[in-house]
């Protein structure tokens, strides 16, 4: 009976030792992949076709709600003048317009969506690039993407060297391995034109 409690404490203490040797070699790292990605080069060149692209539809959105305010301060002025029949067929019409305009509010956000996603991804599996390749080097078990982690150690973070290597051309072209987890790419999008 000693003899087995005595084997079952040095069995216990084995995988305790063991565990804090691994768990010693393993070697952790944060990049803030967001961050990273607005400030390389093609992360910037990206914002600014996407600002336009935004401005644009923001702009007509803006002037197709100042004209349905107009529209809706004109009806409210003409409604003691106007029949029954008339300001109905007008009240009707411009709820038409309104419903127009939530929908081509939803087509802009859409498209805002797609063409972030289109303009990101390249950049984004270009980053995972380097991030695989800055853990082979410095031999890196796990890069956690730095928004996920409570607290990370500024040392252990590689964000700025991602976006130098990024910007030096220093992505690795090649696939990952098979198995390897990665995240998605497109995550973080900004929000869409402001809703009418």
């Amino acid at each position: 009976m000693k003899l087995r409690a005595l084997c079952a404490l040095l069995g216990l203490m084995t995988a305790l030792l063991t565990a804090r040797v691994a768990q010693a070699e393993l070697k952790l790292a944060v990049v803030d992949m967001q961050r990273a990605m607005m400030q390389t080069e093609d992360g910037l060149r990206a914002q600014a076709t996407i600002k336009k692209f935004f401005d644009k539809r923001q702009q007509d959105l803006d002037h197709r709600q100042d004209e349905l305010q107009r529209e809706r301060d004109d009806l409210a002025k003409q409604a003691k003048v106007l029949s029954r029949a008339s300001l109905q067929r007008r009240m009707e019409l411009w709820q038409r317009r309104m419903i127009e305009v939530q929908t081509l509010f939803v087509e802009y956000n859409k498209e805002l969506q797609k063409k972030q996603s289109e303009l990101t991804a390249p950049i984004i599996r270009r980053m995972f690039g380097v991030v695989r390749r800055i853990a082979r080097r410095r031999d890196i078990d796990f890069v956690v993407d730095k928004p996920a982690v409570p607290y990370a150690r500024a040392d252990l973070d590689l964000t700025d060297l991602v976006v130098q290597m990024y910007n030096q051309g220093g992505a690795d072209e090649e696939e990952p391995a098979a198995g390897a987890a990665t995240a998605e790419p497109g995550a973080g999008a900004p929000n869409g034109p402001v809703a009418p």
